[in-house]
């Protein structure tokens, strides 16, 4: 006997409309740790651990003369990821999840492993499914 498999989707299912998935633009200023690969690559795996999202890899690189770091997390529901400019204490953060991941959750890890003095966090609803019927 054959199994068939059901498929599942990884839309999300919103109130007024059904969308790919979240995604988080953070802003940090004033933020410290920005000039470690391996702390960042801590606080990657922090953050995804604290929104329920699977872990696939991450990879950091360090650029010069100031020691800014770009990483990503790269997750079965999509990506984290981290830009830092040291000499101006700035961090850009984005997470973008799909399905019940709740990338809400990571962002209190990130804005305490950065230190960051002030932060800002937009979102975005990606893959709005419905867009073409709504009315504005």
């Amino acid at each position: 006997m054959k199994k068939t498999m059901e498929k599942k989707s990884v839309y999300c299912k919103g109130e007024v409309f059904n969308y790919a998935g979240t995604h988080l633009l953070i802003e940090m200023w004033g933020a410290k740790n920005i000039d470690s690969a391996e702390t960042v690559k801590e606080i990657l795996k922090e953050a995804v651990s604290a929104c329920g999202a699977t872990l696939l890899y991450i990879h950091t690189h360090t650029f010069s003369p100031y020691n800014g770091v770009s990483g990503v997390a790269v997750i079965s529901e999509s990506h984290i990821s981290v830009h830092t400019w040291p000499e101006f204490g700035y961090a850009a953060v984005d997470i973008f999840v799909c399905g019940n991941v709740d990338p809400y959750k990571a962002v209190p890890v990130i804005k305490e492993g950065f230190q960051a003095e002030d932060i800002q966090v937009m979102e975005l609803k990606r893959g709005v499914l419905d867009a073409r019927k709504m009315v504005f």
